[in-house]
């Protein structure tokens, strides 16, 4: 069984041990319980709050390098051909929090049926892919303070 309790960001040169899989709900967690690529237990306990990134590596007690991969899940790809449509669709997305991916006029969602039908009725082509879903970390991911 692995622990891991240190973070070492997206760049690490040593040798890793195993991975594992995570979708993006698992890698919003702080405390996981998984199976490494390898067959072997691995268990994260983080701090919460801070999502874990794909390509990221942590480190366990035990001094060994486990790196974070995304699951392919089912996700929603949203596209348009002008901005202005591009612009309403986030904007509406946003306004009801959801977790979004943003391309150049493409946006990718996490499969809801009433949300589809709004980029639709707003004008977007909608479809249903398998794919790691990244979706954007927020405005205030890298800290919030009030000055």
């Amino acid at each position: 069984m692995i622990d891991i309790y240190e973070r070492l960001g997206t760049h690490c040169h040593e040798t890793v041990y195993t991975s594992v899989t995570l979708t993006h709900e698992q890698r919003d967690r702080g405390r996981l319980k998984l199976t490494g690529a390898n067959g072997e237990e691995v268990r994260v306990f983080l701090e919460r709050g801070k999502p874990l990134l794909v390509g990221e590596y942590l480190l366990s007690s035990c001094g060994k390098y486990i790196k974070i991969e995304g699951a392919v899940e089912e996700v929603v790809q949203a596209s348009c051909e002008d901005w202005v449509t591009f612009s309403k669709a986030c904007y509406h997305l946003g306004n009801r929090h959801v977790k979004i991916s943003v391309g150049e006029r493409s946006l990718t969602i996490t499969p809801d049926h009433v949300l589809e039908e709004m980029l639709v009725l707003l004008g977007l082509t909608v479809r249903h892919v398998k794919a790691v879903f990244i979706p954007e970390s927020g405005a205030y991911s890298h800290g919030h303070n009030h000055h």
